[in-house]
């Protein structure tokens, strides 16, 4: 089914795409019988204005005959009802062949009803039809589509447009938010091509500019009272004081609808160029109260003559108007049908206004500009033409392609003196109009021009008259927009979660920093040595910590150490009193007591690691760690052997006992306690241990602990305590089965195991450990080796001697040997 269209033929026949209704009903899909057609809703006047410019431009060309002499211009025009698949199905009409017969493939185009398109006026409308004529190289001229997108030519070869693109305008915007001085602007965009990409690209250029963003927000297409009101809400709680408005007037209307529900003033409104001049938003008296003293770029006005009397001049008793359904429809209210007798020079309205020509200038020129190119087209001459073999076009079979070729090369002046041509991206020469809508003497809404911008100067492209600007609830001062307050000293501006960059909190300066002047951009760390007061505004001396005899660690580790040196004494209190007791002297009593003395040594050795390290303190806690450790694990090693040799110098022939008598125990100890000895030696002279200030930039403390000096030293003490460990715990694992109700080796291996999972455990915690808590770690180390050493060898044996009497008899020792044997 054909769309409803408004034509009059001519030699050549321009296409036209108007929204003259602002939104499109769809009929329901019952797959049942073939759908009704689509109904457009909301009759728009002021577009209806920019129709009937397009229609004045091309009879005044027909009748002045200067221009195109004996050719007559004829038009198609169809309502895109601001929907793209509408405005798609009135381009594909556009399209529709004139000659089915004719061959469907073409080289370079697509001969439809019309070589050329004049329209969309929406952005989106445009990329749709744009992408479809532009497969068949058909010209667009737009009047209002002012989306960067369309400026791809890659994407849209054949898109043009007399209505400058939005990059421009966005610089504008930019400037003027950079002259104001305004650092915190909200952006609410709308729901389309044209808004968000507008939006998008304003966003960057006030961002080069050192201006903030406060908030970006979409207008939704079907604006609801919940979304509306969830922007209004996000509006307050920015705090932003100007608000940019990217989008066309329909969803400026919901938005400002939302801002008077909700009581939203003293916000000032800055107009991108869709709905700076829209009457639907300034006639209205209830949005005064708001929209006073707004702001923004439109773009040249220009007074054309004789529109007025033209615009006039329908009769609404022709049948044109009432049979062809789609014009004069109104489906906002009800009202009587026309009587055909009505005075339209009586009526005051958006169609009837021509104080503010500005889309209107466009269709103008648009029309002028196509009638331009059909000129050149027909004044070539062969032999000079653009084409293959310097051919001309056919004037009375014009190409798509050929026409687009001739206006992407106009140039041409206006009879207002405005030149018109199209750079490489199709686009014209940006100036703007900088409009403040200004109440009058009687409460309407005026566009008053106090400023222009001009992007083809170099220089000084923004000028403005500030005394004659009118701001926001009748304000005289410039409107004061930024984020944050001054920031103290002590404090540092900080970016906001969420928000840009130039919005700042004002955030205390961390431990270890200071700020001494108001607004700073960072704080100012303090030297190694020293740390920030309270009120981080001077640094003052650290204080020095190390493991001490009067904290509570050190007191708890020295209590530790003492105890266990005092368990110990008790054992050898035991011993001693004991001695002639068969389980003492079954297990060789000279090494036990010597065994216990060097325990007694390894529990007193932790004390040297409290206290304020110095030179000689350092030296000691190491060298004694290793020397009394090695110590003890020799008579261990020594004990082991006897436990083990003991029972194979029972087996007949064996003379094995005489190779480990005291004196070569004795001699085993000393050996393997000298070998430690020459190595703290070496280590003192080579590369002592000694103090060393530890100052960590994240803490307020100078930590004072003691370095190894050599780590290959201090591996090596480590490691031959180990080798020897590991050596004891094989033997006396070999050793741990031997019979006897009481078997040394059983109780040396669980002592060599926890010793060996200490230690083990040990290195990584001592590595990973911070400050004095490494020092920490050696000495839990030591103190946890020393008590698994002290009560797996011990005391069990203390049980025995104290409890249990009856065993510690030389019968009961050997009953198992002798079972065994």
């Amino acid at each position: 089914m054909s769309l409803p269209v408004l034509q009059k033929e001519g030699d050549i026949v321009l296409g036209g795409l108007f929204s003259l209704h602002d939104t499109v009903l769809e009929p329901g899909l019952s797959f049942q019988s073939a759908p009704m057609p689509a109904q457009c809703k909301r009759f728009n006047f002021r577009t209806f204005r920019w129709m009937q410019t397009m229609i004045f431009a091309i009879e005044k060309i027909n009748k002045q005959g200067t221009l195109l002499p004996n050719i007559s211009l004829g038009y198609k025009i169809y309502d895109s009802c601001s929907t793209p698949h509408q405005a798609l199905k009135a381009a594909m009409e556009l399209m529709g062949r004139k000659d089915e017969a004719q061959d469907p493939a073409e080289v370079k185009g697509c001969r439809g009803v019309v070589p050329v398109v004049i329209g969309d006026g929406g952005s989106t409308q445009s990329l749709v039809v744009a992408r479809f004529l532009g497969a068949f190289y058909v010209p667009q001229v737009s009047y209002f589509s002012s989306c960067a997108c369309l400026s791809d030519k890659k994407e849209f070869p054949g898109f043009l447009r007399t209505m400058p693109s939005d990059f421009f305008q966005v610089d504008a915007l930019a400037q003027l938010v950079k002259y104001f001085g305004w650092t915190w602007v909200g952006v609410i965009a709308g729901d389309d091509a044209y808004g968000r990409g507008g939006a998008n690209i304003f966003a960057e250029e006030v961002q080069k500019l050192g201006a903030c963003v406060a908030l970006h927000e979409i207008i939704p297409k079907i604006p609801t009272h919940e979304k509306i009101s969830s922007i209004i809400s996000k509006i307050h709680s920015s705090r932003a004081k100007v608000i940019l408005v990217f989008a066309v007037e329909q969803d400026a209307e919901a938005l400002f609808d939302g801002a008077l529900r909700n009581g939203l003033t003293g916000i000032q409104w800055l107009a991108s160029e869709a709905w700076s001049t829209a009457a639907v938003l300034s006639t209205p008296k209830k949005f005064h109260q708001i929209l006073q003293g707004s702001m923004g770029f439109a773009i040249r006005r220009a007074e054309i003559p004789e529109l007025r009397d033209f615009l006039l001049r329908l009769d609404p008793s022709k049948s044109d108007f009432n049979q062809n359904h789609f014009l004069f429809q109104n489906d906002t209210e009800i009202k009587p049908p026309c009587t055909g007798k009505e005075d339209l020079k009586s009526v005051e309205n958006i169609y009837s206004d021509v104080s503010q020509l500005r889309i209107s200038y466009n269709v103008y020129k648009a029309v002028y500009a196509i009638a331009t190119a059909l000129k050149a087209m027909r004044d070539c001459e062969n032999g000079s033409g653009p084409f293959d073999l310097n051919t001309c076009p056919d004037i009375d079979n014009i190409q798509s392609w050929q026409l687009l070729h001739y206006l992407k090369q106009i140039k041409y002046s206006t009879a207002f003196g405005d030149e018109i041509k199209f750079d490489k991206n199709g686009d014209p020469a940006a100036v703007y109009d900088l409009v403040n809508w200004q109440l009058n003497s009687n409460g309407e809404m005026e566009y008053v021009t106090i400023g222009k911008f001009d992007e083809t100067k170099t220089t000084g492209k923004l000028q403005i008259q500030r005394g004659n600007i009118v701001w926001n609830e009748n304000q005289t001062n410039v409107p004061l927009s930024v984020c944050s307050s001054i920031c103290p000293p002590g404090t540092r501006k900080a970016i906001k979660l969420n928000f840009p960059i130039c919005c700042h909190d004002c955030v205390v300066c961390t431990a270890g920093e200071i700020s001494n002047q108001t607004d700073a951009i960072e704080c100012v760390r303090c030297l190694p040595e020293f740390w920030s007061n309270e009120e981080r505004t001077e640094c003052i001396t650290k204080e020095v910590e190390f493991v001490s005899f009067s904290d509570t660690m050190g007191i708890t580790l020295m209590a530790i150490s003492l105890v266990g040196s005092f368990f110990t004494c008790v054992v050898i209190f035991i011993f001693s009193w004991h001695r002639n007791t068969p389980i003492v002297k079954a297990n060789n009593s000279d090494l036990s007591f010597l065994l216990l003395f060097s325990l007694t040594l390894c529990f007193l050795c932790s004390l040297t690691f409290i206290g304020k390290p110095t030179q000689w303190s350092c030296m000691l806690r190491h060298t004694a760690f290793g020397i009394t450790f090695v110590l003890c694990i020799s008579c261990i090693l020594g004990k082991t052997i006897v436990v083990l040799i003991a029972f194979r110098a029972t087996l007949p022939g064996s003379n094995m006992i005489k190779w480990f008598g005291p004196a070569k125990q004795k001699a085993i100890i000393a050996f393997c306690t000298l070998v430690q000895v020459i190595i703290c030696t070496v280590w003192l002279v080579v590369a002592p241990p000694r103090p060393r200030r530890l100052m960590p930039r994240e803490s307020a403390i100078v930590i004072l602990l003691c370095e190894e000096g050599s780590a290959v030293a201090f591996g090596l003490v480590l490691g031959y305590i180990g080798l020897l460990a590991c050596l004891c715990l094989l033997l006396a694992f070999l050793a741990r089965k031997l019979p006897g109700n009481f078997n040394e080796a059983r109780l040396i291996t669980f002592s060599m195991l926890i010793f060996c999972a200490v230690w083990v455990a040990f290195v990584p915690a001592y590595i990973s450990s911070p400050g004095k808590f490494s020092t920490v770690t050696e000495v839990f180390a030591i103190l946890a080796s020393s008590y698994g050493l002290l009560g797996c060898i011990f005391a069990p044996k203390c049980y025995i001697i104290l409890l249990r009497p009856e065993k510690n008899t030389k019968k009961y020792l050997m009953s198992k040997a002798s079972e065994k044997y």
